[in-house]
């Protein structure tokens, strides 16, 4: 009973802290942490035990790797190759010779700096691809580059397995490490502290032979002998077998590997790896992502409830100020890097910000550099603090981000804006997805247009298609103004900022009262805003192309294309109509029980219109759109 009641408080505090840390933008690693401080140094509810939890909660480390290798497909390796050794490798090793550096200059044997330079040298690859989704910043460049470095990062880690038991050669903190090593490494199989007995008795030489021939069975296995093997299993139609293989597939070539003396961790990723172009990589991914979300989860838990707090009060200042220290030297690195590397404005600040702190696998490392004897128990106490205290202060840094850099970054660009030299009719401020389509129209019907975007890539691509497009910040009033804003007929605002978007028209309604302004609305609500802003018309953006898809979707369902039509037909007037008569219950401050209300009853009337079938069949078949048009007839 005593398991049961240890996983029932474990668990409590994982369903009660994580989605809590994760609403208020913490992530859910630091949620867990928070968990594991509140059950461990502050309530005292889990102790001694923590211990062997951890090292059973570390093969969730196993199965993370494993997960990574399936997702890291040759193909796309070899495509990403220049910015996963240029950016990424720059960035590992950089910051791991600079942090060696700062060790050796403290005092630290040279072995002992090296293995704390590669393990600072990570980013929390869980915070930062979780901000940079939740925020849409994956995409941009500064994103992107992001996710090469941690891609490059999480590959590294195998590397940095293997070498840290090396580095306990001639270190004085080996004969400590020795003593924690069988004890340690049950929990992850580091082959420096138990691995590899079998072999000991043979000659070095035929030791290398048999590892050798293991990574090599490995990969012959899992490209021909696991596919007809999983096939076999899915053929059964039973969930539950084929989640047993997968676990077989995991726990015995970490058996394998901790035999021979080597890193389970490194087995499973090069398994990943080659089962990455599997049939049954997702059904495998599906399968192993419980296990090692629970695993990974406990051991935070248990990392948190070991933080010395009576170290932390102790020397608050001296944790604090390593763990700022930590920051801005990799922030100074990655920006640096940046710079090399062309990245401008915003896209550098979120790169050089976001990946500033240490990273969660920091934490994993640790206990693989004690069990080898490379760091010594109390500088761990003190880095573990370091470590858990960037990883806090990791959502503060996003935050400057987005409320104080990146605005002023866009605006204060290194590129000025271009000097418009032509006046038009029609000015066009944003020139993305949907308004390269909007100004592709208006041009080609013979119209002269000014357009007006930030980004200096999308500029450059549209000079290269013919469209001229001049570089600015349309926000800027000087900006609108050279446009020959005052002159125009029309305006349309296309920025892909909801706020921005909303700024812009507020601006020109109030500026130009004259000219009539178009624009783009993200939702239904957003239209709202635009026009109290001023705007004439707004269109949401997604709309007509989800009308159309619905009609598709009705024709290959078997439905007649005329009564497709009809029934979207249908929906539209609808649904304009409700956008109408929501308008009056909509306010600033969002909806109220008059807004539901009336939704709810818009949506029984859209029930009833849809479900009534106008007209019969022979009309429809010879309704005016389903034959040809009268001759010279050119409408549409």
């Amino acid at each position: 009973m005593e398991l049961l009641s240890d996983a029932f408080v474990y668990l409590c505090a994982a369903v009660i802290a994580v989605p809590i840390a994760n609403r208020l933008g913490l992530g859910s690693v630091l949620g867990y942490l928070i968990a594991g401080v509140v059950i461990g140094p502050v309530l005292g509810i889990v102790g001694s035990e923590t211990t062997e939890v951890q090292h059973f909660a570390e093969f969730g480390v196993v199965m993370m790797l494993f997960l990574v290798g399936l997702e890291l497909q040759p193909a796309m390796l070899w495509k990403m190759r220049k910015q996963l050794i240029g950016l990424g490798g720059l960035q590992v090793l950089g910051t791991t010779a600079v942090f060696a550096g700062v060790g050796v200059a403290f005092g630290l044997v040279w072995q002992s700096a090296v293995a704390l330079g590669m393990i600072l040298a990570l980013s929390s690859t869980a915070i930062v691809l979780q901000t940079l989704n939740e925020k849409g910043w994956l995409k941009t460049e500064g994103g992107q580059s992001s996710f090469s470095v941690l891609l490059t990062q999480d590959i590294a880690v195998i590397p940095m397995l293997a070498v840290l038991p090396l580095l306990a050669v001639g270190n004085s903190g080996g004969s400590h490490g020795d003593s924690h090593g069988a004890e340690h490494g049950s929990g992850h199989g580091d082959g420096a502290a138990h691995g590899g007995e079998a072999l000991a008795s043979l000659p070095g030489w035929l030791q290398a032979v048999v590892i050798l021939a293991v990574i090599a069975a490995i990969i012959v296995a899992g490209r021909h002998l696991m596919r007809p093997v999983f096939r076999f299993i899915a053929e059964s139609h039973l969930r539950e077998i084929f989640t047993a293989t997968a676990l077989l597939l995991v726990i015995g070539i970490a058996l394998l590997m901790d035999f021979v003396g080597l890193s389970p961790a490194l087995g499973t990723f090069l398994a990943g790896v080659v089962l990455s172009d599997s049939d049954y990589r997702h059904e495998l991914e599906s399968d192993i992502e419980p296990f090692k979300g629970l695993l990974l989860g406990l051991f935070f838990l248990t990392v948190g409830a070991g933080i010395d707090f009576n170290l932390l009060f102790g020397a608050p200042v001296t944790i604090f100020g390593l763990a700022i220290g930590l920051i801005v030297t990799k922030f100074v690195l990655l920006f640096g890097l940046g710079t090399i590397f062309k990245l401008k404005g915003a896209d550098k600040w979120l790169f050089a910000l976001g990946l500033a702190q240490a990273g969660e696998f920091a934490f994993v490392l640790f206990g693989f550099a004690l069990s080898a004897g490379v760091l010594e128990p109390a500088l761990l106490q003190t880095l573990t603090l370091v470590v858990a205290i960037s990883m806090l202060l990791t959502p503060a840094l996003f935050i400057l981000y987005e409320k104080v850099i990146a605005p002023r970054a866009v605006t204060q660009s290194n590129r000025p804006a271009d000097e418009i030299d032509r006046k038009g009719r029609i000015v066009i401020a944003g020139m993305g997805r949907f308004g390269q389509i909007v100004g592709r129209l208006l041009i080609t019907s013979g119209y002269d247009v000014v357009i007006l975007d930030h980004d200096p890539q999308t500029v450059e691509n549209l000079g290269k298609v013919g469209l001229k497009t001049f570089y600015g910040d349309a926000t800027r009033p000087d900006l609108l103004h050279g446009a020959g804003l005052q002159d125009a007929d029309l305006f349309i605002a296309a920025l892909d900022d909801r706020d921005k978007q909303t700024m812009v028209v507020e601006h020109v309604a109030k500026t130009y009262p004259k000219v009539r302004i178009l624009a783009r609305a993200r939702d239904r609500h957003h239209v709202y805003e635009l026009e109290q802003a001023g705007a004439h018309h707004a269109e949401r953006e997604v709309f007509e192309g989800a009308m159309t898809m619905g009609r598709r979707a009705l024709i290959d369902l078997g439905m007649h294309p005329f009564r497709a039509r009809s029934k979207a037909k249908d929906f539209w007037y609808h649904d304009r109509a409700m956008l109408d008569d929501l308008r009056e219950n909509y306010n600033d401050g969002g909806v109220d029980k008059s807004y539901i209300d009336a939704m709810r009853a818009h949506s029984q009337t859209l029930f009833e219109i849809m479900r009534t079938d106008h007209g019969d069949e022979k009309h429809e078949r010879t309704e005016r759109g389903w034959n040809p048009p009268p001759k010279g007839d050119a409408t549409l």
